[in-house]
């Protein structure tokens, strides 16, 4: 009880309140939202959380009806035994300039390798499948989430390292070749990656399964808008690193010096999702608060954006390029059975938050 004590003592400590931004809900539904990313017209393509199981791995929202159907379509959404061009498990979610959406697939609730889907949403096809095999995930791995780096022709993973009963001490890096398909785990156990003994506490409660406090790996991932600099950080932790994309992507630095590279940007609490403007300013989602945070890029101080009792587990955000607003989702993740003695707390309506960044935001991560 102490730990947790102490936990809330260090978010309480950094975590000071700023002009708060408005805010609103856009949309209620009937599944729990994990990412959100956007088709190249601006509507929503979101994830729904795979803690729940849903049927419908990935929808598009239809703001005029209020209504969702599944994305690309519901063949990709039924897994079967003849092929594995459906979505298993899908949390990371993320579009491109090209109107491109990125689905990143865990796999996990079938036997088939994780993998990264592109849907093109102009030609409404098939782009592209990057598959993520053995030498690029572990037996605990949980890819989490993605940046989709244009410049660099990457994409660049979070892995959790919490899958199978994972305890987060495998949570890594996945770097994927756009051109070649070649995949790289890098900084796998490193103590940018790994989660500290940092438990989430919600309403006093540590989050735990079976009695033993659940420590989340890397989790959150942006980059800038230059993609000079990559974010990350273990969601339980009090930390964000980053790290010169260039270095990450030297095949010729060892693990050592690559970790030697990586520096230490600022406090945090412990958080899900991250977003970057183009001021560099980081927002992340602290989820003990309901609330969105920042990361002020002029001091790397943490200030709160808003809360909002309705704000139960904050995932993802992201930026609509076609509105200015930032999104974010409402998981209610902590109200699952695996974390109440089996019984599932969690019911709709489900939230969808919007707001307006402090400056315009950087699309695509």
């Amino acid at each position: 009880m102490n730990k947790c004590i102490l936990a809330m003592g260090l978010l309480i400590g950094i975590y000071t309140y700023s002009q708060k931004v408005s805010h609103k809900i856009f949309a209620e539904v009937d599944q729990a939202v994990g990412n959100i990313a956007f088709t190249h017209q601006g509507n929503l393509v979101y994830s729904h959380h795979p803690f729940f199981n849903p049927s419908y791995r990935v929808v598009s929202y239809n703001a005029e009806t209020k209504t969702t159907q599944p994305f690309p379509n519901k063949e990709w959404n039924t897994p079967r035994e003849t092929d594995d061009h459906y979505l298993s498990n899908v949390l990371g979610i993320r579009n491109d300039e090209n109107g491109i959406v990125w689905m990143l697939d865990m796999g996990q609730r079938n036997p088939v390798t994780p993998k990264i889907v592109g849907w093109n949403t102009v030609a409404d096809k098939l782009e592209r499948i990057y598959y993520l095999p053995e030498t690029s995930v572990v037996h605990e791995s949980q890819p989490n989430d993605l940046i989709v780096d244009t410049r660099h022709g990457v994409f660049v993973i979070a892995d959790e390292g919490i899958g199978n009963s994972g305890d987060g001490s495998k949570a890594a890096l996945i770097i994927v070749d756009m051109k070649t398909g070649k995949t790289r785990r890098v900084l796998q156990g490193s103590g940018t990656t790994v989660p500290e003994n940092r438990p989430t506490v919600i309403n006093g409660k540590p989050l735990s399964v079976n009695g033993k406090n659940l420590l989340v790996g890397c989790d959150g991932i942006t980059a800038d808008r230059n993609f000079e600099w990559l974010y990350y950080a273990p969601l339980n932790g009090s930390k964000l690193y980053r790290v010169k994309l260039d270095d990450l992507l030297n095949e010729n630095l060892s693990e050592r010096k690559l970790s030697e590279r990586v520096e230490t940007y600022s406090e945090k609490p412990n958080n899900g999702g991250l977003s970057i403007d183009q001021n560099g300013n980081i927002y992340l989602t602290a989820m003990e608060s309901n609330s969105v945070a920042v990361i002020l890029a002029k001091d790397r101080s943490v200030h709160s954006v808003f809360s909002d009792n309705k704000l139960l587990w904050p995932d993802g955000v992201s930026y609509n390029m076609n509105d200015g607003y930032m999104y974010v989702s409402a998981a209610q993740v902590h109200l699952g059975a695996s974390f109440n003695q089996g019984n599932n707390k969690a019911k709709a309506p489900y939230y969808i938050f919007r707001f307006k960044p402090l400056a315009k935001g950087v699309p695509y991560r």
